[in-house]
């Protein structure tokens, strides 16, 4: 069987090598990117790459820094560049809004602030779907880039951590291999979007863990390679990686209303957590059994925590950051559970499901050629 997939493989290979590069759309949803936009841009528009054989497309969420004027100024360099406006500003509805013209036999997405570090990034999708024969393709997201400072790098090694990410997730995986799409499909045939639909513009976080739910239960495949990977900005403030966990953690709540057999108990540990942290020292109140039962779930929490800081510091061979570790651990585990509870106690009525129809007047093959 081994050798018969290896065949496979060359004979695909083969006739790619005599197919013309598949043209390729990168979709960049941004709001406020002014920092990061020119880099992640540049990057990608100085692929080695046939520069007629792709386009990249951002679709700006009104915002009011300098992002706009930044891609506007590249325009005058990359004609393959376009700039969409998104007055939604929330990045599902972005996303929908760059698929919608989108003219690649292959779509990519992308946020505006990571990092390629890798010049061959497109021609590497391009070669991964061939080998494959998947329908989309899926990539390690490590949170190590170049010039992070301290509080950074602790919050990149917390959250690749076991004890910092949902522990079914691939993310911070290293193996190739045939995966669930849910946490790393980012790059689709077309096809895909005939298939189940466009994004749910009800999602402002988890819109890409929702859409990659529904590929899975399209029974699609999904390739996942590190050869294709992308460096992401960890937030630079404890305050700012609070508002992204409590972002995850109503994105969790509203991916469960509308898919329920999306519930697992891990996912919902952060908001266990929580109500123990609050409800814990009321009821503790007068009873001393209880009293000593939430000192000893904090205890064991505290050494768990300082177990994973401890190893973590030692990989990253700076004991600087060990301090660090047990207040990043905190802020993801509190910010998630915060956002669990609120989006429960608070949410809206459950997302209606999106149909492909409901997003194209046409299919796909209906469309008018590429240029």
């Amino acid at each position: 069987m081994q050798y018969r997939a290896l065949a496979q493989q060359r004979q695909r290979r083969m006739e790619a090598s005599a197919a013309p590069r598949p043209f390729i759309s990168v979709i960049v949803p941004v709001r406020n990117e002014a920092a990061f936009i020119a880099a992640i841009l540049q990057q990608v528009l100085e692929q080695h790459y046939d520069a007629t054989r792709f386009e990249v497309i951002v679709a700006d969420g009104r915002s009011t820094d300098d992002t706009r004027a930044i891609v506007a100024a590249l325009q005058t360099r990359y004609t393959q560049l376009r700039l969409l406006d998104n007055p939604r500003q929330w990045s599902s509805a972005g996303r929908n809004a760059a698929v919608r013209v989108a003219r690649g036999d292959i779509v990519v997405l992308m946020d505006g602030h990571c990092q390629l570090n890798n010049p061959y990034y497109l021609q590497n999708i391009a070669d991964a779907f061939v080998e494959s024969g998947a329908d989309c393709i899926g990539r390690p997201q490590p949170l190590d880039v170049i010039g992070a400072n301290y509080l950074q790098r602790a919050i990149a090694a917390a959250r690749a951590s076991r004890l910092g990410h949902h522990p079914a997730s691939h993310i911070y995986s290293r193996r190739a291999g045939f995966v669930p799409p849910h946490s790393v499909a980012i790059a689709y045939r077309r096809s895909v979007f005939d298939t189940v639909g466009l994004f749910d513009e009800r999602f402002d976080a988890c819109e890409d863990v929702e859409f990659n739910h529904r590929v899975a239960k399209a029974g699609l495949t999904c390739w996942f390679t590190p050869q294709v990977q992308v460096h992401y900005y960890p937030r630079a403030t404890l305050s700012g990686l609070f508002r992204q966990m409590v972002r995850y953690g109503r994105g969790r709540v509203r991916l469960l209303r509308k898919h329920p057999e999306t519930f697992s108990l891990t996912g919902f540990l952060p908001a266990a957590f929580v109500a123990g942290l609050v409800a814990g020292p009321l009821l503790a109140l007068g009873n001393p059994l209880l009293a000593a039962l939430y000192v000893a779930v904090l205890s064991i929490y505290g050494a768990i925590v300082l177990l994973f800081s401890i190893v973590l510091c030692m990989g990253e061979r700076d004991v600087r950051l060990l301090p660090l570790f047990p207040l990043v651990f905190l802020t993801i585990h509190v910010g998630a559970g915060v956002g669990i509870w609120c989006e429960l106690l608070l949410g809206a009525s459950p997302p209606t499901v999106l149909q492909p129809k409901a997003f194209f007047p046409c299919r796909w093959s209906e469309r008018s050629s590429r240029t």
